[in-house]
């Protein structure tokens, strides 16, 4: 028997599970997150996140996506865990480290009246190098407006991490652009070793993008906290956007902005509570 919280982030949900004190057995997680992200056969999120004691921080995060793969970190994931274990109880602090895959990631509550209003987390500096996206390739600082080759088509991406890969292309219009087609073709690329995230970003004004994701291993999502984090990074870096903009997703909104002192990315959204419960899908994995 698990019990879960089911939370989001603009849409973007995850299944909490406490293993603070008892974690699921570690060769059944994979195929735990699969069945219980299930959408039809199972509860249904983007993925499942497990709260863990941490030696380095305050708490460790491990996130699985749908597909069972496990992912570095999560931007909206790190949002939710943060109300979760404030919500609970384990912590009385606002500002708070959490060790992910990808390092000690730090987040901040906003609080009013004993309730969580809304979360931001500085996601650290942007690994720029291709070896470090990674990224197949002679490496460089910088991967900058390279095109590639998709179904016959060729793209200008920009590329980089956040603790996890990214791959952006700009495009005229988001709302047209064919995600579920070319999300997944890019997302597999043979340059991308471990594959990518894939974020299609609009310049709508100043200060204002709008962004479709593909989130590796679990395709179309309605936010993704790295994602907006990389898509700003692009648009800085390819002289489109000042170091703060509001990135519109499907979900909502998330504030973005890249500090030149100390070269953090820090993202600020709300993190809400769907429900709880338990479930039995884990017997016989």
């Amino acid at each position: 028997m698990i019990k879960f919280t089911k939370m989001h982030g603009l849409g973007n949900d995850y299944l909490l599970v406490d293993a603070l004190k008892s974690a699921p057995p570690e060769s059944k997680l994979p195929a735990i997150a699969k069945a219980l992200s299930d959408r039809h056969f199972g509860v249904g999120a983007d993925g499942l996140i497990l709260v863990l004691p941490s030696r380095a921080a305050d708490f460790r995060m491990r996130m699985f996506n749908s597909d069972g793969s496990e992912a570095e970190m999560c931007g909206n994931g790190v949002r939710l865990f943060a109300k979760f274990v404030y919500d609970r109880g384990y912590t009385r602090e606002k500002d708070m480290a959490i060790e992910t895959l990808a390092g000690i990631i730090r987040p901040r509550l906003r609080v009013r009246s004993g309730r969580v209003t809304g979360v931001r987390v500085d996601m650290g500096a942007p690994r720029l190098r291709r070896s470090e996206i990674p990224m197949k390739g002679p490496d460089s600082d910088r991967v900058v407006g390279e095109r590639i080759r998709v179904g016959g088509q060729r793209y200008e991406i920009t590329a980089l991490s956040m603790g996890n890969p990214h791959c952006i292309v700009f495009v005229k219009d988001v709302e047209r652009t064919r995600v579920a087609e070319i999300g997944p073709a890019i997302e597999n690329h043979a340059l991308f070793p471990r594959r990518t995230n894939v974020e299609f970003a609009q310049m709508a004004g100043e200060g204002e993008i709008r962004m479709r994701v593909w989130e590796r291993g679990a395709g179309e999502t309605l936010a993704c906290g790295t994602g907006a984090s990389a898509v700003l990074v692009a648009a800085v870096l390819n002289g489109l956007s000042s170091r703060k903009a509001v990135v519109r997703l499907p979900g909502g909104d998330l504030k973005v902005h890249w500090n030149p002192e100390g070269d953090h990315v820090s993202i600020e959204g709300p993190a809400e509570e769907i429900c709880t419960g338990e479930t039995r899908l884990d017997e016989g994995l």
